[in-house]
């Protein structure tokens, strides 16, 4: 049986690139041996077949959005097990997840819902190794923001269409938001590094070297509100002893709305330009377990993020604590060279510290 199954979704707001990305993933992937499944997009299937997700029957919603679910479900079951009868590796591509779902309608709803087929929200986030959220074009690259490659698309390209599209992008990334390894794809200029970064996060997941990027990162000053709408976490990140100088080695504990999730992550560097990172979400009683192996050398470094989309590109303010307090970075993935960083309007820059070692968190938290 195979078990080298990778299982991932591709997400996002209305007119993101996910057609493209799609095509880009099944090229590039099968080119290196893997085979890949790419399951449709089983509420776009559901509209083309009559059903009516703005209906205001509550009965018809809540039994069509039922069957959407148990239908997600059953392709990736099935998928899953045809990957296990193959001899080479698999990537099964999920055109939205099960938790997509969760961004249509009230929480209360969605609870009952999940409860009705047996799951939660939990086991359904705990399904697939990655998810990739693409920004909608309807937040900072409005100009590409079109209805014509979906006929079943309800967000229209006005005003109201775009407002609505950018809402929505916003609900799908809560909606994942505790999965380990989400990761929101920008915008860019140049649709190609859109592309060319989904395809770097699927390598990253697979274990495939990866070429050593610095984030773009910045010491800041908060000059007013962050968005109301943004994603608060508290994070405990702890770093471990490693046998291999060249590997490092941390814990990180995530709490968000009361819930916690643990994250085990290795770099290795393994030559001047490639790294290899591994990570996986274990359980709190192995985070307890490996707290005893905690680096003496270094302190653990706590601080709250705050995540948001501004101008479709996606950014993390991370304010630090106790030895640390006063110290606040704003940090943002996936600018390429040349392309310019929308700043938000509450947020004054003090300094460019990207690539600096010396804020780096396995530097910060050296005693």
């Amino acid at each position: 049986m195979n078990n080298n199954i990778t299982r991932i979704v591709l997400t996002g707001g209305p007119c993101a690139g996910k057609t493209t990305a799609l095509a880009k993933i099944i090229e590039h992937f099968g080119s290196l041996g893997y085979q890949v499944f790419t399951l449709p997009e089983v509420p776009t299937m559901f509209t083309a077949a009559g059903m009516n997700y703005l209906t205001q029957n509550k009965g018809y919603f809540y039994e069509g959005e039922k069957a959407t679910l148990e239908v997600q479900l059953a392709l990736e079951d099935k998928f899953t097990r045809m990957a296990q009868e193959c001899s080479e590796p698999c990537i099964i591509v999920c055109d939205r997840g099960t938790m997509d779902i969760s961004a249509y309608m009230q929480p209360e709803m969605w609870e009952t819902l999940t409860r009705a087929v047996g799951t939660s929200s939990a086991e359904l986030r705990e399904r697939y190794d990655a998810v990739l959220h693409l920004v909608s074009a309807a937040d900072g690259a409005e100009q590409y923001y079109t209805t014509a490659n979906n006929a079943q698309r309800y967000e229209q390209m006005d005003e109201e269409g775009l407002r609505i599209a950018r809402s929505l992008d916003k609900k799908v990334i809560k909606a994942w938001t505790g999965h380990p390894h989400l990761r929101v794809i920008n915008n860019h200029d140049d649709f190609e590094a859109k592309m060319r970064r989904v395809l770097k996060e699927i390598s990253s997941v697979l274990g495939l070297p990866q070429p050593i990027e610095h984030e773009h990162k910045y010491l800041i000053q908060l000059t007013g509100e962050v968005p109301a709408d943004c994603i608060e976490a508290d994070i405990i990140q702890t770093y471990l002893t490693s046998a291999d100088p060249n590997s490092e080695v941390r814990l990180r504990k995530r709490g968000w709305q009361g819930k916690y999730f643990y994250l085990h992550t290795t770099k290795k560097r393994i030559s001047d330009t490639e790294e290899l990172v591994t990570e996986r979400q274990i359980n709190n009683s192995l985070y307890e377990m490996m707290l005893s192996l905690t680096d003496p050398t270094r302190r653990v470094i706590e601080k709250h993020r705050q995540s948001f989309i501004w101008k479709g590109q996606y950014f993390e303010i991370d304010t630090y604590h106790n030895e640390l307090e006063g110290l606040v970075i704003l940090e943002t993935k996936g600018i390429v060279e040349g392309e310019d960083i929308k700043f938000p309007p509450f947020v004054k820059v003090l300094e460019d510290i990207t690539g600096n070692k010396k804020y780096f968190n396995h530097s910060l938290a050296q005693k």
